[in-house]
């Protein structure tokens, strides 16, 4: 069983910065050999793929509406992975959500391709 820890998120203006991260409580080296993703769901909106990572860190996708903002980046050792948000937007404003797959590498940034999914972490971005 994997269980994910999310934790950062808070309110910030545009223009600002927040790192997220991702706990990942596994036995072993399971976490080491799984792909981690990120999503997002605002209010009245679909759940949206933004970014993932493989587990060896070869492979990241993002999505576009984050490309060039958003910075996904893992440390195995300490079983986390972060999501380095800059020059963020009202629109980024969400509820974002860590989820990881029970394989090396992700293809997609759809829901269904993840297994494990955490609580989430509340991100506002407000004047």
């Amino acid at each position: 069983q994997v269980q994910l820890v999310e934790s950062g998120g808070g309110s910030v203006k545009p223009g600002g910065s927040l790192r997220l991260s991702c706990v990942g409580s596994t036995f072993g080296p399971m976490f080491d050999n799984m792909c981690v993703g990120w999503f997002r769901q605002a209010p009245g909106k679909e759940r949206e793929g933004v970014a993932h990572v493989s587990s060896g860190s070869s492979f990241t996708s993002y999505a576009n509406s984050v490309k060039g903002r958003f910075t996904l980046f893992r440390d195995n050792a300490k079983k986390t992975v972060y999501l380095q948000m800059n020059k963020l937007k009202p629109e980024d404003t969400a509820t974002y959500y860590c989820a990881a797959a029970d394989r090396p590498r992700c293809w997609t940034l759809e829901s269904a391709e993840f297994r494990f999914w955490g609580q989430g972490t509340q991100v506002t971005v407000s004047s």
